[in-house]
């Protein structure tokens, strides 16, 4: 265990933000931490390393941890530079080497101590080698490169790097100090697409622990090995990168919601018989059933999915087929190319993704189609009836000054009426007062819902984006994918968002950052594949009748139901579960025996429906899912034991 919170809660003011909040990071898990925003990501940040302390519940850290947290606002040593920073890193190793040129120097006229000396001096060898010594420097320089600083940039001075360039150095000296573990906070934000995927293969053989908090879906599912999803001030682990927790969650909600609606079906069976029987000839059953149903340990249901904002694009007006041409194209300024033979035919329905490291013109491309730079030197050419609405990254289109209804007011017909706009504002999450805040006080998330909300209000049928989900969490970002899955008009976007691109994009164009350019018909992931030729292979999927064998195997109490079921050759690989009540014939029992059964029946179903509620079990979906089935199945079996006793009875 290298840290653990148990049953944490954490509040600022009157917002409960950890409500009994348990997990644990192992010795060389690669986790990512997932959740809307707001949810605790970086609160769990500042508890493990202490800036901050839980307001009930235990932190817990291994002796001796050694944590790696990279600060939004990183600082070096005044006067240093990028090359020196980096190696800074290693302070040990630099000791070591600065005391052993010391001793060489010494070595001349050592003398009588000359033996010391060298004794010295060959533990500080063996140790500096152990250490990696000789590698250190290569590791420092590779790692810098990899990162998106090439050579001529290792002299600078650190105080004259951007922000984004600071926070790049700051993640490469957190990678070469190796701690135990890493925790890593949207460690992709100031990185293009060549230094995230550098970031990946780095991470992949990275033998120590790391917890990522990020909204790059792609990043997660090449990164991690588990995901640990923060949701109502609670944690919930999976196992898998970030596309089989989806799988897996929707999984666990509905057998969750399935047991809740057997259970509920079994509390008003109960409670009818208990209530027609109470004072009958059948007391004793319907009191033996009142003790069991105030017992029971009662099942949640599934939360609704908190909205994330109803994205659905409006009605737009029908364009040609051949939306966007462009021949030969060459962007940039006239003091330098940027980009040069860009060519493509757009049709309508179709959504062209732009990718590129930074620099490489690809807003300069945006700014160039929408005439507001000219070209270099070839054509661009517009299709028939084309109505444009553009996304800007830096969200300049918004006025500060208005408040959000009369931010929307600035697309909407005159006829549009107030309870109009705050009904459309309410699908992007703005409700009841907050109509009446001002753009200025708004954080860029909301500001990017307003910008979004301001071009689907506005109908066109040509959409060009510049970075849309920049400011959105996850799960609006989801939104917005199925809403632009569905938009029936054409779309050009920037994105880093490889995930996305995947969702959305039919074809891409990629710019080098060295006046070059590709376009390839297809979404991220073909492209990527096709440039480094080979197609990814899917293992094969489980049959049905294997996936049945896991469930067995997974819950043995409900084997014997379940292997019912499975075909003779494959119930040897079956492990033999825990016997149950089964029914005998009706002439060889006495009611007194069946009443026996149906008790041990009612105890059974009560102590499902406790494993059920447990964290362990929650947190195991093929566990949950067949303690499901058995509990539908000794269900079954209890009904037809009371039309037993019923006949007994009479």
């Amino acid at each position: 265990m290298l840290f653990r919170l148990s049953e944490v809660h954490k509040s600022y003011g009157v917002r409960d933000v950890l409500r009994g909040t348990s997990l644990q990071i192992n010795p060389g898990e690669h986790v990512g931490l997932v959740g809307r925003n707001g949810a605790g990501k970086s609160t769990i940040f500042r508890l493990v390393r202490g800036d901050e302390t839980a307001d009930r519940g235990d932190v817990v850290r291994a002796r001796g941890l050694r944590l790696g947290l990279l600060d939004q606002h990183v600082h070096f040593k005044p006067g240093s530079t990028v090359h020196e920073s980096a190696l800074a890193a290693f302070g040990r190793l630099q000791q070591i080497e600065h005391e052993m040129h010391e001793l060489e120097h010494r070595m001349a006229d050592a003398g009588d101590d000359l033996d010391k000396v060298l004794e010295r001096y060959s533990d500080l060898q063996h140790e500096f080698e152990l250490e990696g010594g000789f590698e250190y420097t290569a590791r420092a320089e590779a790692i810098l490169q990899g990162l998106g600083f090439d050579r001529d940039m290792w002299s600078l001075e650190t105080e004259k790097l951007s922000g984004g360039q600071q926070n790049r150095l700051g993640l490469a000296c957190l990678l070469l100090a190796a701690p135990d573990v890493l925790l890593l906070d949207e460690p992709t934000n100031h990185l293009d697409v060549h230094a995230v995927e550098w970031l990946e293969e780095f991470l992949q053989e990275y033998e120590s622990a790391y917890v990522i908090v990020s909204h790059d879906r792609y990043f997660l599912d090449r990164c991690c090995r588990r995901i640990i999803e923060l949701e109502n001030g609670r944690a919930a682990s999976y196992t898998g990168n970030y596309s089989d927790y989806l799988v897996e969650r929707e999984e666990r909600r509905e057998a969750q919601q399935r047991a809740y609606d057997n259970q509920q079906q079994l509390i008003a069976k109960t409670q009818e018989f208990i209530r027609r029987n109470i004072a009958g000839q059948k007391t004793k059953q319907a009191k033996s059933r009142r003790k069991m149903l105030e017992k029971l340990e009662r099942l949640d249901a599934v939360r609704p999915e908190q909205s994330s904002g109803n994205f659905r694009l409006q009605t737009i007006e029908r364009t040609g087929n051949h939306v966007l041409t462009v021949m030969e194209l060459a962007v940039g300024y006239p003091d330098k190319k940027l980009a040069s033979d860009i060519s493509f035919i757009l049709r309508r329905g179709e959504c062209l993704g732009i990718i590129g490291p930074n620099g490489s013109g690809k807003t300069t491309f945006l700014k160039t189609i929408l005439n507001k730079l000219p070209p270099l030197a070839g054509e661009v050419r517009w299709g028939s009836k084309v109505q444009i609405g553009y996304y800007a990254q830096q969200l300049d289109d918004l006025d500060d000054r208005n408040e959000i209804i009369m931010e929307l007011r600035r697309v909407a017909p005159s006829t549009a009426t107030a309870g109009e706009l705050r009904s459309f504002l309410a699908k992007f999450l703005f409700t009841g007062d907050d109509v009446y805040k001002h753009v200025r006080d708004l954080s860029g998330g909301e500001k990017g819902r307003l910008a979004l909300a301001k071009l689907i209000y506005s109908r066109v049928n040509v959409l060009v984006l510049d970075e849309p989900t920049n400011h959105l969490d996850i799960p609006s970002r989801e939104a917005l994918e199925e809403a632009l899955s569905a938009y029936e008009g054409t779309i050009v976007t920037i994105s880093h968002d490889r995930y996305f691109l995947d969702r959305v994009a039919t074809q891409i164009l990629a710019l080098d950052g060295l006046g070059g350019a590709e376009h390839y018909d297809g979404d991220y992931t073909e492209y990527h594949d096709w440039k480094l030729g080979f197609r990814s292979v899917s293992p094969p999927e489980k049959t049905e009748q294997e996936n049945l064998v896991s469930v067995v195997a997974a819950a043995p109490a409900s084997a014997p139901l379940l292997e019912k079921a499975l075909p003779p050759k494959l119930k040897a690989s079956t492990k033999p579960g825990v016997k149950v009540i089964k029914k005998k014939k009706a002439e060889t029992r006495t009611s007194e025996q069946v009443e026996s059964d149906i008790a041990q029946a009612e105890s059974r179903l009560n102590t499902i429906s406790e494993q059920m509620g447990t964290p362990e079990v929650a947190r195991d979906a093929i566990r949950l899912i067949a303690l499901n089935d058995e509990y539908q199945h000794t269900e079954t079996l209890l009904k037809t034991l009371y039309e037993e006793w019923d006949r007994l009875s009479a």
